[in-house]
């Protein structure tokens, strides 16, 4: 099999815009969610991609700076529907996401603030912690096989609660660990006996500055989508030091209401950069903000699903796709265990927790029901609790 698109490819589309459009729009929990998702609907029910090539986009892109979910979704969308496929399948799942987020902004700016966002933030942060935790279980049972992963996941677990950061340099590591453990560097192992063989060949600042602020927007949203690695665990606080810090664009109350505004919409955080390019200079820095913040992903993945596809047979790429994919496993059970902290701070946030990781366990209710639900509890039960610790750092 070669790296030639074929012609079905185009046709598919269509069919790739429906879906990632259909995600973008009712796709909750964050990025481990969004892939655990994909992976549910792609893999088991649909049968687009093999759970090989679902457990590879993971690795590969886990290693890549940007948001995870994006990333997974244009590199399905690139074995799905090639080159093209990957441009119309991204931005469809990024439209709806930006819609919304761009709509609050708008909302936010004009009418003075939220108040009911914290209460909807104090409801749905703890099912969101529950989301990440069940679709880690997901992506345990698609691509942890043996001890060396589950020891490279360890690792990377510890380091990530210690140091309170994803460190971008595990997955390199992890992924050279895995060429030397795998590969044929040094004799190595057994080759994986599926790994990537089944890649197919085809596969508020004032309105009054918008003009002047919309260039420095794009640069620092574009060096924010290049340099920052993994889930919003990381792209937070890059955004927090820069926009609020360094830039003084918007102060540390709007900065925490753009974060509750991109864990309670639909997509990545990362959509926090709509709501905050809205704030700094209206409509068109929030458009200016989406771009800059998710071009290095198309950028980044468009290089990389081609290299790979070209290289799927090497013993040295399927070990360092086994180690990488370990490292994320790693990173995001260490980072849910650092949202936790932010989301679960009384006996409420607690139970719902609890809860809705049992329901998800349990029963297959939708991840919009779910936030939907949990979002009434907040809404009844903060003006009651009144709990001071929300949106406290």
């Amino acid at each position: 099999m070669g790296g030639k698109i074929s012609s079905a490819s185009t046709r598919r589309i269509p069919e790739l815009v429906r879906y990632f459009l259909r995600l973008g729009t009712m796709g909750f929990g964050g990025p481990v969610a969004l892939v655990g998702l994909m992976e549910k609907e792609l893999v088991a029910e649909k049968g687009w991609l093999g759970r090989e090539e679902m457990r590879d986009a993971i690795a590969v892109c886990q290693s890549l700076p940007g948001p995870l979910a994006i990333q997974v979704g244009i590199f399905i969308a690139y074995l799905r529907g090639g080159f093209w496929g990957a441009w119309a399948g991204g931005w469809a799942f990024i439209l709806p996401n930006f819609v919304m987020v761009a709509a609050l902004g708008a909302l936010y700016a004009h009418f003075g603030g939220l108040s009911w966002i914290t209460a909807i933030f104090y409801g749905v942060s703890p099912a969101v912690i529950a989301l990440i935790l069940h679709s880690c279980w997901r992506l345990v049972k698609l691509g942890m096989q043996d001890g060396m992963q589950w020891l490279i996941a360890g690792v990377c677990f510890l380091v990530t609660v210690a140091l309170e950061a994803e460190v971008a340099v595990m997955f390199i590591l992890a992924g050279l660990v895995g060429i030397l453990y795998y590969g044929s560097l040094f004799g190595g192992r057994r080759p994986p006996e599926a790994a990537l063989a089944a890649l197919p060949a085809a596969a508020a600042a004032k309105p009054a500055a918008a003009g002047a602020a919309l260039w420095p927007l794009f640069a620092f949203f574009i060096k924010a989508g290049s340099l920052t690695f993994g889930s919003g665990l990381v792209i937070v606080p890059f955004l927090e030091k820069g926009l609020v810090q360094q830039m003084g664009w918007i102060d540390a109350r709007q900065f925490l209401v753009a974060v509750a505004i991109g864990m309670i919409t639909p997509g990545p955080v990362v959509i926090t950069a709509t709501f905050v390019g809205y704030l700094v200079a209206g409509f068109w820095g929030s458009l200016v903000a989406t771009i800059g913040i998710f071009l290095p992903s198309f950028l980044l993945v468009l290089i990389a699903a081609p290299l790979l596809i070209r290289h799927r047979a090497n013993r040295n790429v399927q070990g360092f796709v086994k180690g990488a994919y370990a490292a994320a496993i790693g990173t995001i059970a260490g980072a849910s265990i650092l949202l936790g902290k932010i989301a679960i701070g009384d006996w409420l946030t607690a139970l719902i927790g609890i809860g809705s990781l049992a329901i998800l366990f349990r029963w297959k209710i939708s991840n919009p029901a779910l936030i939907a639900a949990t979002a009434a509890i907040g809404l009844a039960a903060y003006p009651l609790l009144q709990p001071g610790w929300v949106f406290v750092k």
